[in-house]
């Protein structure tokens, strides 16, 4: 009978193995699990030489050549490989719950130089200001909905495009957002005269006209707010202070012929605040709690968390090549990476650790190129 770590090291053989069939030819496949398993190994750095050195350390040259025309050249498609990790995990996931979001979010890589590939001078979040750096956008599922900050839910025509999808959604929007109050709505088309094109477009008038989201907020009752728990923290429970209202966004509704339809409007205003910290808007059904609106809204807390490890375990932002091809084949890889390891803490809990993936000593004097002190 196979111990536990024989058993963890035959299910990461297995895996890779499936993500081999996204490859094509067979001659990818020993990079392949160079790549994964060197991501997956302790190491400060996760770009192609440092691994090849961990995976390789005799011959670390062939190593790392044979890796960078793995990621940077050969023309697999990471979408396959993609593919192929989410249904791996999906399976030990949905045995805790179904799937219940898709959360849209990015993350940023601060750069120094300009010759990375995708690096401009735009806004970085990690950094909380425009600098130079990549940025990588990514849609995750976790365990209804999908869930967004304001970056992607304040776009009008993303949200239209998840209604047509047929997608519901709890997004992020500013406070600026523009909605008509409960109960209210644009007027009707005027009524044709006889004369010209017959109007078709709903129309606001000087006195019946939308407001933004903060002054539909400051004008709710010390009633319409209550506390809210959504999850336990490590510094104990999550929780402020939300209410909720059934609106109508009214951005440009001006150009369409019918208003949109009632949505919710979920607001924060944590009690040591001045003004409502956060919006939401959702078109989940009219009959959902407010917790479950609440609870959906602060979940992208779980994708930070994904990027954090992806960044500090596995090197999502080591790369260091010039190319959108191995930029995307890195990432993908990473991706690929976390889902075993997410499938694997899925299966166990706690999660075992992986000890069966025993790094090689290094070269005495080894330092990979870029290093401090590396010729």
């Amino acid at each position: 009978m196979p111990t536990s770590e024989t058993a963890r090291a035959q299910r990461f053989a297995a895996y890779v193995d499936h993500l081999a069939t996204a490859l094509g030819h067979r001659d990818r496949h020993e990079p392949l699990r160079a790549y994964v398993t060197g991501l997956c190994l302790p190491g400060e750095r996760k770009s192609i030489e440092p691994m090849a050195a961990r995976v390789d350390p005799r011959h670390v040259r062939a190593r790392h050549q044979s890796m960078h025309h793995f990621v940077a050249d050969a023309p697999w498609d990471a979408t396959a490989v993609l593919r192929v990790a989410r249904e791996w995990v999906l399976g030990p996931m949905v045995r805790h719950g179904p799937v219940a979001a898709w959360i849209v979010d990015d993350t940023g890589f601060p750069k120094k130089g300009q010759h990375s590939v995708g690096v401009a001078r735009q806004y970085c979040g990690v950094l909380g200001k425009q600098d130079n750096c990549q940025v990588a956008v990514s849609v995750s599922v976790a365990n209804e909905a999908v869930v967004a900050d304001a970056g992607y839910g304040d776009t009008t025509a993303f949200r239209e495009a998840l209604t047509t999808a047929g997608l519901a959604y709890v997004v992020g929007v500013k406070k600026e957002t523009t909605a008509w109050p409960p109960g209210e709505a644009p007027r009707p088309p005027k009524r044709w005269k006889g004369r010209g094109r017959p109007p078709t477009c709903v129309r606001r008038t000087a006195t019946h006209t939308p407001q933004n989201l903060k002054q539909l907020a400051v004008a709710l009752p010390t009633t319409a707010w209550r506390t809210v728990t959504w999850r336990e923290g490590t510094r104990g429970a999550m929780r402020s202070r939300f209410a909720r209202l059934r609106v109508r966004p009214a951005h440009r509704d001006e150009q369409r012929a019918v208003p949109r339809p009632e949505e919710w409007l979920l607001i924060e205003w944590p009690r040591d605040e001045a003004e409502p910290t956060k919006y939401w808007l959702s078109t989940l059904p009219a009959t959902t709690p407010i917790a479950d609106l609440v609870r959906l809204a602060k979940l992208r807390w779980r994708i930070e968390r994904d990027y954090q490890e992806l960044k500090d375990e596995l090197g999502l932002d080591h790369f260091e090549g010039r190319g959108w091809r191995g930029f995307h084949h890195h990432g993908a890889l990473c991706i690929a990476a976390y889902a075993y390891l997410a499938a694997e803490r899925a299966r166990f809990s706690p999660p075992e650790s992986l000890a069966f993936l025993h790094p090689a000593r290094l070269p005495k004097g080894f330092k990979p190129r870029g290093a401090p002190g590396a010729a």
